[in-house]
């Protein structure tokens, strides 16, 4: 039985890449248990492989998932990001405050979870996405995929293929992660200044910003276009909120920003570093992704 519940954790990780989202990853990995309780010993004894049977039956809820998730996201007020996740050291439960977390409850942090990666997943067909996933990064073979997404070993391969170019076409080289954390610490301190011109020097002429308020009355709808317009929107929010804390904080494994007001974790920043320029912000503020963040911070 112990072997069942190590998967979790595997499980876990798995869910969270095919959805970006950590609530709907533990939905994910509660209903996959769930199935497996409901068999009889003898049902259970009969599977060769418990752990490939778990990642099966979650493999095919995500599938699921990501089919209506399009249509929910669709009718989401504002743009819909991916749920921002802390470094293990910062992760706080969303259980009863004072609730150690168990390890199985934390997502492992890797190239795969930076969020110009999982955006770029929400890009892709359910299908591309969970295919992919399965194999580039979990490393499971085409005729495994085939059986989750219910299609040939050879139909897996081109729907991974596909997802693997739309991956190289979207991100730039990447840039080393203490040259990424110089240069979001000089965000941070032109902000803190209320620097526009150094702020726009950080900023490529480009850049895009995306806040995900979830419908807040406040919230930002449509994404910012161009540095200098990204630049002077950061010091309008630093000039209504004075008495915003920002920190700088680990944001899916790589530098970020956190905004807290009265200690209270109210934005996660995450950011794309191209060469020595920052080239996409990604504000989280909707409090339902902010739970690792948030969750006990009282305590």
């Amino acid at each position: 039985m112990s072997a069942i519940v190590s998967e979790r954790r595997h499980l876990l990780n798995l869910a969270y890449r095919l959805l970006g989202s950590l609530a709907d990853a533990e939905d994910v990995v509660q209903e996959t248990y769930a199935r497996w309780y409901a068999m009889s010993r003898e049902q259970q004894d009969a599977i060769d492989s418990p752990g490939g049977w778990l990642t099966k039956v979650a493999g095919r809820i995500c599938l699921d998932l990501l089919g209506s998730a399009r249509a929910r996201r669709e009718r989401y007020v504002g743009e819909w990001i991916p749920e921002p996740l802390p470094e293990r050291t910062e992760w706080v439960s969303g259980r009863a405050v004072g609730t150690p977390v168990d390890p199985a409850d934390r997502v492992t942090l890797d190239e795969s979870v930076n969020m110009a990666f999982l955006v770029v997943l929400e890009s892709m067909t359910p299908a591309e996405r969970v295919a992919f996933i399965l194999h580039d990064v979990f490393r499971y073979s085409f005729a495994e995929v085939a059986e989750i997404v219910g299609r040939t070993p050879a139909a897996c391969r081109q729907l991974a293929s596909s997802a693997r170019r739309r991956i190289r076409e979207s991100q730039a080289p990447a840039t080393p992660t203490a040259q990424q954390a110089g240069i979001v610490r000089d965000f941070k301190l032109a902000w803190e200044a209320k620097d526009i011109d150094a702020l726009i020097g950080l900023l490529d002429p480009d850049a895009t910003a995306i806040s995900d308020g979830g419908g807040l009355v406040n919230a930002v709808l449509r994404p910012i276009g161009g540095g200098e317009q990204i630049a002077r929107y950061a010091i309008d929010i630093a000039g209504m909120v004075p008495n915003m804390t920002i920190l700088e904080r680990t944001v899916n494994g790589q530098p970020g920003l956190v905004a807290q007001q009265d200690g209270v974790t109210v934005t996660v920043m995450a950011f794309d570093v191209a060469g020595d320029r920052i080239k996409h912000i990604w504000a989280v503020r909707n409090p339902d992704k902010l739970r690792p963040w948030t969750a006990g911070a009282e305590d």
